[in-house]
């Protein structure tokens, strides 16, 4: 029986505990990676994903109002790792070393690779985006992450985030205006060394 998700936010709703399940089922992954991707560590990733599905569960009742269950999910889950970013600042950096955990970026250009060097380098450059990416303020940095790795389009964005698709685009500029200078100064002291 395979139901869609509005039929199955409705029984969810209704106080279906099986519904509750096959939603966790379906977007679990959707979400712990958009979630590894903004926290760049498993045990983060893993958190966000269990306190979202947790908030969903005590909001419920407010589902019925929801249009696209797919959005609402996503935002809960952004704006807990934002909440998260913003108390782990100027705490000391417990994440995971990532540049040789899968990515949906480096999954791509790791395809591409032919050579040891070329594997080598990719991982590097990787680990430079990575690090320039913690740079940034948490919602530029969710906003690039959300529109240039995930794939989400800029209206898409603006229904997370609550917020007009001007916000999004200026934000993402500013976003990868930061990223470019980061960047570009980080290769610049890598090249005197």
């Amino acid at each position: 029986m395979d139901n869609t998700i509005p039929e199955l936010v409705s029984r969810f709703v209704g106080g279906d505990h099986r519904a509750f399940a096959q939603l966790v089922a379906r977007f679990q992954k959707k979400i712990y990676g958009l979630a590894f991707q903004m926290m760049g560590n498993h045990l983060d990733a893993d958190e966000v994903t269990q306190e979202t599905f947790v908030r969903i569960y005590k909001k419920r009742k407010d589902l019925g109002k929801v249009t696209h269950f797919s959005t609402f999910l996503v935002r809960v889950a952004t704006n807990y790792a934002i909440d998260l970013i913003r108390k782990r600042r100027g705490h000391s950096d417990m994440s995971e070393d990532t540049t040789s955990m899968p990515g949906a970026v480096q999954l791509d250009l790791a395809k591409k690779v032919k050579t040891p060097g070329e594997v080598f380098e990719n991982k590097r450059l990787m680990k430079e985006i990575e690090d320039a990416l913690e740079q940034l303020p948490p919602r530029q940095k969710v906003t690039a992450i959300l529109h240039d790795i995930e794939g989400y389009s800029k209206a898409e964005i603006a229904n997370i985030f609550d917020c007009p698709q001007a916000t999004v685009r200026s934000n993402l500029h500013i976003a990868r205006t930061k990223l470019k200078k980061i960047l570009r100064q980080r290769l610049k002291l890598k090249e005197q060394k």
